[in-house]
């Protein structure tokens, strides 16, 4: 069987969106951890503000599905560098196989699902009037599960090294570390769970090449532009049309604000 990697305490790349998203994490953490160090009162209500709450979300902090994700704890250093190393590893495996703007849509598909079910699970419970327990959601195990669903999917034959020693199909290890949420908190489990399952759609729905706002943005500000000096060029030529009439001489344009030279008839230019 295939395995990935060189050796077996080879990593991937460290570049494009598995680098972005490392860094994103590892500057949010200190940034925190600092803030600790300056005044833990402040750095308490900045985790509270932007930690995933679902009963804070549906009461107006709408940001928390954006920003829980790149929160962690400043106490528990190893559990964050366990979290940074997995994502390392499969963002880069999977980015070595699909495009930089793919992974990066499935991994926010994945941590926007979490919050999606965790909210969906305290609304419900709510409106059933059950008594649940809240807990906030953070760090990156929701798009990390979304990423471990996609390579069991797609590449679940595949054989890694478990524990460095042990082979393992890839579908294997997504099932076993879902296996391992439910001894945790039964909401944070389920609200995982609801992060793999929006990766599973986003490996249906989404296009090859990911969803790519940058570039939609980037190309309809372009035609805006482009349309804006179409319009002051028609509008110049007009300009100039009526005062080299008014100086006797006569010239034309046409509907692009181009001249029209006077020795081709109009059947000639438009043909």
């Amino acid at each position: 069987m295939p395995r990935f990697g060189a050796s077996p305490f080879s990593f991937p790349d460290f570049r494009g969106a598995t680098r972005r998203l490392v860094f994103l994490n590892l500057g949010a953490y200190f940034a925190l951890a600092l803030f600790q160090l300056a005044s833990a009162d402040f750095a308490g209500s900045l985790f509270a503000h932007l930690a995933f709450w679902p009963d804070l979300f549906l009461h107006g902090q709408f940001w928390q599905p954006l920003t829980y994700s790149f929160i962690h704890s400043p106490s528990d250093i190893l559990g964050t560098a366990f979290e940074l190393l997995s994502l390392w590893f499969l963002v880069g495996f999977l980015e070595s196989l699909h495009s930089s703007s793919w992974v990066t849509g499935l991994y926010a598909a994945s941590v926007l699902g979490t919050a999606a079910t965790a909210s969906a699970i305290y609304g419900l419970a709510h409106a059933f009037g059950l008594a649940i327990n809240t807990v906030p959601l953070f760090g990156c195990f929701g798009g990390i599960f979304g990423l471990l669903i996609a390579i069991g999917i797609l590449y679940g034959d595949m054989e890694f090294l478990l524990l460095m020693t042990i082979g393992i199909k890839a579908r294997y290890i997504a099932l076993v570390s879902i296996a391992m949420l439910f001894g945790q908190q039964r909401m944070y489990a389920f609200a995982q769970l609801g992060g793999a399952l929006a990766g599973w759609f986003y490996i249906l729905l989404a296009p090859r090449r990911g969803v790519n706002f940058g570039l939609g943005l980037s190309e309809r500000w372009y035609g805006l532009r482009n349309q804006y000096y179409r319009w002051k060029r028609r509008r110049a030529a007009r300009k100039f049309e009526v005062y080299m009439n008014s100086q006797g001489k006569r010239v034309r344009f046409d509907g692009n604000g181009r001249q029209i030279d006077k020795d081709h008839d109009d059947k000639s230019h438009w043909n």
